[in-house]
């Protein structure tokens, strides 16, 4: 799906078009970024079309949709909510399944009859997710997720960047169950602690790739940022 094993994907979390569009103009030729990720907050202002749209005029590079959350419905709308992205230019969509197997299956295999990569998550990155910080998701739970979604044939898991001891566990898990497993992980940006050279350097031998918000589209040159961001994260990367 990525031209390369590694790199950055840019979450962009910004407010309207034209910021959605200055960004892409931005980072779309440099080499590190390989995509783009939109989340729910362009879609409900804009529609995910124009918000898609804003980028392919912009690049040819692999558009990521985040739904935040995505698969926390019965598995009958989540399949609808997949069809509404029929034709608008998104490539692929992160699910993560916090309302079941069932969910899991029906997005996944919805998004296969789409033409759309499904991208599975199963721990965030913030305190008080997992039951054993406080929080309603069962700590085995995204273990099971993650196993879940490689018997079903998905390529790519979302992993915490944050936490560097569950990305161990979850790679060597997902390592096992996958054949050719490729990661992503967010919380490496501004604002959630994560150490991008790290990170990369956990998954080194897999096709992994940071994505970062904040850390990018919230600095005046958003063009240094990932230059810079990615001068750290060069040499633990694949």
């Amino acid at each position: 799906m990525f031209r390369l094993r590694s790199g950055i994907i840019v979450a962009c979390d910004v407010d309207d078009l034209g910021l959605l569009a200055r960004l892409v103009e931005a980072t779309g030729d440099l080499e590190p970024v390989q995509g783009y990720k939109i989340g729910a907050g362009l879609a409900l202002r804009y529609g995910i079309g124009r918000a898609a749209g804003a980028i392919r005029e912009r690049s040819d590079l692999p558009i990521i949709y985040d739904h935040q959350k995505f698969g926390t419905d019965i598995p009958e709308v989540c399949v609808r909510l997949l069809e509404a992205l029929r034709g608008s230019g998104v490539d692929a969509v992160i699910i993560f399944p916090q309302a079941g197997i069932e969910a899991l299956r029906a997005s996944v295999r919805g998004c296969r009859e789409l033409g759309l990569v499904p991208m599975v998550g199963g721990e965030m990155t913030h305190r008080g997710y997992l039951s054993g910080e406080g929080g309603y998701i069962e700590d085995r739970g995204p273990e099971r997720i993650y196993l879940d979604a490689a018997a079903l044939g998905v390529e790519y898991f979302v992993l915490p960047g944050n936490r560097p001891a569950a990305m161990e566990r979850y790679r060597d898990i997902i390592a096992r169950a996958s054949a050719k497993p490729g990661f992503l992980f967010p919380g490496v940006g501004a604002g959630q602690g994560g150490d991008i050279a790290r990170a990369f350097s956990i998954l080194r031998g897999y096709p992994s790739y940071a994505i970062v918000g904040r850390g990018i589209y919230s600095r005046p040159d958003a063009r240094g940022a990932v230059l810079e961001i990615w001068d750290r994260a060069r040499p633990w990367a694949q």
